[in-house]
């Protein structure tokens, strides 16, 4: 009984932050009259209003919401592009938010990109030498080459935690230090849907909690098995 409630533990820990911002975001996902444009709309005025030199507005059917640092681009997808529902709104100005950090040259989305284009180096090399390790193991029946592998794996989850961690501030302070107050003083939204934007914003900003508790569940199994 013990480990059935570990497990079920582990599995709200895992899965329910998602869930949880995927209901927040189709709650919210309805037309609403009083807002006078829709997601893709407001991103692009944002730019302007902002004068974020070189960024762009596009919808997107892969990858989900999000802003490319590497291209200048607003990506939004096709129900947040092209409605005017909360939930348009407040991801549309929370992934502006983040061009806003990019244009500013905050050191924490610097960190984040850097990271980003370092873990994509390590993935390719070390999924090379994956393939290239056994194959050594074999030949020479070294244990040194089976210690490899482990570190090498160790490495990349440790590199996929950082990562996770150092987004985390970052989501935060798109959707609260950048988003809601660009909404509110720009009266965007109006008081009575503050609270429900403080939601949906919220959500945007923990999208990635899954994540970080996945990675960290990883590197504590996987320390576990070292230290033994």
């Amino acid at each position: 009984m013990p480990y059935l409630i570990l497990v079920i533990l582990l599995m709200a820990l895992l899965f329910g932050p998602q869930l949880w911002v995927q209901y927040v975001l189709r709650k919210y996902n309805t037309p609403q009259d009083h807002i006078p444009g829709t997601g893709g709309e407001l991103a692009q005025h944002l730019i302007e209003r902002f004068q974020l030199d070189g960024v762009a507005v596009e919808q997107t059917e892969k990858g989900g919401d999000h802003y490319d640092p590497t291209n200048k681009k607003v990506r939004l997808s096709p129900e947040y592009f092209n409605t005017n529902s909360l939930t348009s709104v407040a991801i549309a100005a929370h992934e502006v938010g983040h061009a806003i950090q990019h244009h500013r040259d905050e050191p924490l989305l610097k960190l984040r990109t850097r990271l980003s284009y370092l873990a994509i180096t390590a993935q390719k090399l070390s999924g090379g030498l994956l393939v290239v390790i056994p194959i050594v193991m074999a030949i020479t029946r070294a244990p040194s080459a089976g210690v490899a592998m482990f570190v090498i794996g160790l490495g990349s989850m440790l590199l996929g935690t950082l990562i996770q961690l150092v987004t985390l501030p970052v989501e935060i302070d798109a959707s609260f230090n950048k988003a809601l107050p660009v909404l509110k003083e720009g009266n965007y939204i109006n008081d009575k849907d503050e609270k429900s934007v403080t939601k949906i914003l919220r959500a945007a900003a923990f999208t990635y909690l899954a994540g970080s508790l996945s990675s960290l569940l990883n590197l504590w199994r996987w320390l576990s098995i070292f230290k033994k």
